[in-house]
């Protein structure tokens, strides 16, 4: 079975929903790989950072550990709310389940969280230009001159430049029929930073970084006493690098084998090689640099370093690829909005949805780029991203599970324990979106 195929499947599913029974269905290894596909992204290159915003390695992992039973809870509720409702997309099933407020208020967080996403895809893209636009620039500081910073050599002229000329034209389509050829690459381009980031501790560490630091001279905990506080603050960022909740809907429904059982082990399976991908890529990229990690780790390395260089282009790649995908879902439900309004009807005809199409789609790309060159590096705007995550995470699944429960027929005492379960997990939820929503409000007046 052609795994392009079933990617590019699963995102036409997000965009329309479709109960078309001639619907190819997805065998067990396909749903993991897309649920892999829709996780691995832009929150591995924060993750190192993430290990020394925790205090070190050991409370980091505790954190991905704990957070771990609540992303595959998550799923797993999510699996079975699917299969009790007749709905293929994330914000139909909570409408459906826990009614049309509810679903409303899904709707607005689905739009937010992939426009958050968006503006995290374009501040990556930008990092890793700034340092190919640094490497490319002459420097004539050696012969006594000042470094020349010419405009078209700026990495924000040239993030520009791509978003209008290449990212715009390419999310304008209905369809996006490239992801086709695609899909496989943000695994591809994930897997290789990592082994990179591995391979680079034990070669080149003590070469290029001669105070680099060692395994047996690095402690579990790093010497800041670490804090609840600071465990906390890095949930957020492990929301995000976990995140495939949204899509998860979708690929249920196009599975061929729909039992729970079933469901669980693919959920499990997934996150279990996330868990192994983003833990050896925050590990070790916390054991190279230390305190001094980059948000952003590809920033920590060398700008002429071969194999770093490729794993910026693999990156940038994949974001240009999966850009216009997070773009369409998210003008996918604003067309909705729009056409539930009185004036539908004539949105509906050509030109006027050709039209609707291109304003939505130019006022996304604009918007997202004038935020990402605002935003001084990707750790500010994954906190803020992994906020609303909890929503999809936590909250939404929590009350999917609390109101199922009231009319599906299941044991008085099996019934109170999910229920205990699914409040649990909206407190939790409820708690990670207002803290991180909190620290960004006093880091924003902090600056003022």
């Amino acid at each position: 079975m052609d795994m392009e195929e079933l990617a590019r499947e699963s995102i036409s599913l997000l965009a329309k929903p479709s109960l078309e029974s001639d619907r190819p269905s997805l065998s067990s290894s396909g749903a993991v790989f897309i649920l892999l596909k829709s996780a691995l992204g832009a929150g591995l290159l924060n993750f190192p950072w993430a290990f020394n915003r925790a205090g070190g390695i050991g409370p980091a992992v505790l954190v991905e550990l704990g957070s771990l039973i609540f992303l595959i809870s998550g799923l797993v509720i999510l699996g079975y709310s699917t299969s009790i409702s007749t709905q293929t997309t994330y914000q139909g099933v909570v409408r459906e389940i826990c009614g049309a407020a509810v679903g409303k208020l899904c709707e607005a967080c689905f739009i937010l969280n992939l426009f958050m996403i968006s503006v995290a895809f374009l501040r990556v893209m930008g990092d890793q230009l700034e340092k190919l636009c640094d490497s490319f620039r002459p420097n004539d500081t050696a012969s006594g001159g000042a470094a020349r910073h010419d405009w078209f050599a700026d990495h924000r002229f040239a993030l520009s430049a791509l978003s209008i000329l290449v990212i715009l034209p390419l999310s304008i389509p209905r369809e996006i029929g490239f992801q086709k050829h695609t899909s496989i690459l943000g695994t591809l381009a994930a897997c290789y930073l990592m082994l990179v980031i591995v391979v680079k501790y034990y070669l080149d560490t003590d070469r290029i970084w001669p105070r680099g630091l060692a395994f047996n001279r690095f402690p579990l905990n790093s010497c800041r006493a670490s804090s609840w506080a600071s465990m906390f603050s890095v949930i957020p960022t492990i929301c995000f690098g976990f995140q495939c909740h949204e899509a998860c809907v979708a690929i249920y429904s196009s599975m061929g084998n729909k039992k729970l059982s079933h469901w669980v082990v693919v959920s499990v399976t997934s996150m279990l090689f996330c868990l192994l991908i983003y833990s050896l890529t925050g590990l070790y990229g916390y054991l190279t640099f230390g305190a001094d990690v980059a948000a952003d780790i590809l920033m920590s390395y060398p700008g002429n370093d071969v194999v770093v260089v490729i794993a910026r282009l693999l990156f940038g790649v994949s974001i240009l690829t999966i850009y216009p995908i997070a773009l369409l879902l998210g003008r996918s439900v604003l067309q909705d909005v729009c056409l539930s309004a009185k004036c539908g009807l004539a949105l509906t005809r050509e030109p006027h949805e050709k039209g609707l199409r291109v304003v939505l789609t130019t006022g996304w790309v604009v918007v997202t780029l004038a935020i990402a060159l605002c935003v001084p590096d990707i750790s500010k705007v994954i906190s803020g991203i992994g906020g609303i995550s909890a929503f999809f995470i936590f909250i939404f699944p929590g009350l999917c599970l609390v109101c199922a429960m009231q009319t599906e027929p299941i044991k008085a005492r099996t019934k109170f324990c999910l229920i205990t379960w699914g409040v649990l997990t909206v407190l939790c939820g409820a708690f990670i979106f207002g803290q991180s929503t909190t620290i960004a409000v006093m880091e924003l007046l902090y600056k003022l």
